[in-house]
């Protein structure tokens, strides 16, 4: 399998360019780069919330779901009900993005009203641990693509740097040389690995801190959802139906969060933890892509293609990323900062190709 892996034609990631002062230390002051674009964007407007765009979003999403479930009763035990798996992806994935805006405070400025958003979208609608996505998603927010600090690029499945692949052997090394084609097809697992990661971190001692009460909320809602998913299927189809039309819903749904997450980081720069560190604007900057598109790209995405403004002000709603794009490409300009964005297709095309060469070392061993 290897020597056949070695001949396929992924294409790698060009090579980075030489260095330049988007690379060099910064020379004023880690803060003095990012204030003046902090202080554009908050005479623009762009930091206030937009509550009333969010309401709309989430109440025609809720009312979707709604005649999705609506819909598997009036198909009653037909196999025609699998085809609103997919709608029911779709959707779920909105669901998901809605509870990744409110786990960030992009809704409300009441920290309340977000954790029951983020409550009523991530453990009611997902099955998905709120707690532990936060705490995981905020510590890769801080320090993106730091392979000592970021849980997204620690070795798991997939490794992301060469030096995470040497050593590897059996099934865990195949994983490796071939994880490029084996992305996307591992990403339909997503879904139910959401579900997984949420419940052990409930039960772990390991897991996020939570006072008692909130983790008996969390657990509630998250054994309501498979109680609720598996009432509303086993009670509109057969068993049979039911197992089919769950792994179609589920895969799809991990499949188009994959989509969404996939190109924002990999094969971005990567802090050396013994250079000296960078600001913030640098630290979000370098390591983000962003993907060009119009506005059915920023729905399919969830916001997610605005993946630098997005990194650089986390509590800016949604509505608002694309406002402030133009702001931060002139900043980066200005001071010399390499702003990097790309097309949807190319931007897979990339991460693909940094993927299929960290597995190199496999290969040709």
């Amino acid at each position: 399998m290897s020597q056949a892996t070695s001949a396929l034609t992924i294409p790698a990631p060009a090579h980075p360019p030489a260095p330049t002062p988007a690379l060099a230390p910064e020379k004023r002051g880690p803060r003095s780069e990012f204030a003046p674009l902090l202080r554009t964007v908050r005479d623009q407007g762009l930091l206030e919330r937009r509550t009333g765009w969010y309401a709309r979003g989430i109440t025609a999403n809720l009312l979707a779901l709604t005649a999705v479930a609506v819909g598997l009763v009036l198909f009653g035990h037909s196999w025609w009900s699998l085809l609103l798996a997919l709608p029911l992806a779709v959707l779920s994935a909105r669901a998901a993005f809605f509870g990744h805006d409110a786990g960030h405070s992009q809704i409300s400025a009441d920290r309340g009203r977000n954790r029951l958003i983020q409550l009523l979208h991530a453990n009611l609608l997902l099955g998905m641990s709120q707690e532990w996505w936060n705490d995981k998603h905020n510590r890769h927010h801080a320090n993106p693509n730091h392979e000592e600090k970021d849980p997204d690029v620690a070795p798991d499945v997939l490794v992301f740097n060469q030096h995470q692949a040497v050593g590897r052997t059996g099934f865990r090394a195949w994983l490796a040389r071939h994880q490029a084609w084996l992305f996307f097809p591992l990403t339909t697992l997503e879904g139910l690995a959401l579900k997984v990661y949420g419940f052990q971190a409930l039960f772990s001692k390991d897991g996020p801190r939570q006072t008692p009460r909130q983790r008996l909320t969390e657990g509630g809602l998250l054994f309501a959802h498979v109680a609720g998913y598996v009432t509303l299927l086993l009670t509109t189809m057969s068993v049979g139906q039911a197992v089919v039309f769950a792994l179609i819903h589920q895969m799809l749904l991990g499949l188009h969060l994959g989509m969404a997450f996939a190109p924002n980081h990999k094969g971005m720069e990567v802090p050396d933890p013994d250079g000296e560190p960078w600001g913030h604007l640098r630290r979000q900057v370098l390591t983000s892509r962003n993907i060009r598109g119009a506005a059915l790209t920023d729905w399919f995405l969830g916001g997610l293609n605005y993946q630098v403004e997005h990194h650089l002000f986390p509590s800016m709603p949604r509505p608002h990323l694309r406002l402030a794009q133009p702001a931060v490409r002139a900043h980066c300009r200005s001071l010399g900062i390499r702003y990097t964005e790309t097309g949807l297709v190319d931007s897979y095309r990339q991460a693909l190709g940094h993927l299929h060469q960290v597995g190199t070392p496999l290969r040709t061993a």
